[in-house]
């Protein structure tokens, strides 16, 4: 509880550098760009297409509302994806700041996460936009998912918190990420339903045990299926991601000072 105080106060006190930072660093990104910020909309809608292009004409694979099911998903993999491979080096990369004025690193993280969820945003609109000439059908089921999205960034930020601080500590960390990021995508179910493409009744044990693919099957049942979000499963999800967002602040805040001595 102590842990979880100090963070709603930090999160609270430096606020405005959350802010800030976020709105600089979205700056920063399209500073040198001809297009500004339209980069913020094209980037999304080439990934789209590039990946239905493959999976969709190529490999021929075949979901109902199939632009819709593919692109949820990369919304939501593109924020963690993102998140992840920030957090390894975002400790190092700030030490400009660190090392003249004392900052919460957990706040540093999540004035990070700020700038993915815009663009996590800016992909959403997209998704809605795609739902029109497909004619999803739109219901309560729709308010699902809130709590699925909720316990997605709980997650997020607890796992970018123990890689934060891995990270000062072991320089080849940013390469382990990357290949186990890339071993992730494929078996998190961004172009199929895990739960099909397994026999019964183990493709839901794998979706259960992976926690993206669990939550990306949640959004997709709320969004596109109008069924009821699995909330045992996702309850588990919630306690195991607050249970890893606060011990993960709490070894952050523990070794923050030892931070600046390393870097």
């Amino acid at each position: 509880m102590k842990t979880a105080k100090r963070l709603f106060e930090d999160v609270v006190n430096y606020r405005k550098y959350i802010v800030y930072g976020a709105k600089i660093g979205l700056q920063a990104e399209v500073t040198n760009a001809y297009l500004d910020w339209l980069w913020w909309i094209l980037e999304p809608v080439c990934s789209m297409l590039v990946y239905y292009l493959i999976f969709g004409i190529v490999f021929k694979v075949s979901e109902p509302y199939f632009l819709v099911f593919i692109y949820s998903a990369l919304t939501m993999w593109g924020f963690f994806n993102r998140t992840v491979n920030l957090s390894v080096k975002l400790i190092k990369s700030s030490k400009g700041i660190i090392t003249k004025v004392y900052i919460p690193k957990p706040v540093l993280l999540i004035s990070k996460m700020l700038i993915y969820a815009f663009k996590m945003l800016i992909s959403s609109i997209i998704v809605v936009v795609l739902m029109i000439p497909y004619r999803v059908p739109v219901d309560w089921h729709l308010i699902q998912i809130i709590p699925v999205l909720l316990v997605f960034f709980i997650f997020c930020y607890g796992c970018a918190c123990y890689l934060m601080h891995i990270g000062v500590f072991i320089e080849d960390m940013s390469y382990v990420v990357n290949i186990v990021l890339n071993v992730l995508f494929y078996f998190t179910g961004i172009f199929y339903s895990v739960s099909k493409r397994f026999p019964e009744p183990y493709g839901y044990f794998v979706e259960d045990i992976n926690p993206l693919a669990f939550l990306i099957a949640q959004l997709r049942n709320a969004l596109l299926n109008e069924s009821i979000v699995y909330y045992k499963g996702l309850l588990i999800w919630f306690v195991l991601s607050i249970v890893i967002a606060i011990s993960g602040t709490k070894l952050v805040y523990k070794n923050e000072n030892s931070y600046v001595k390393v870097i």
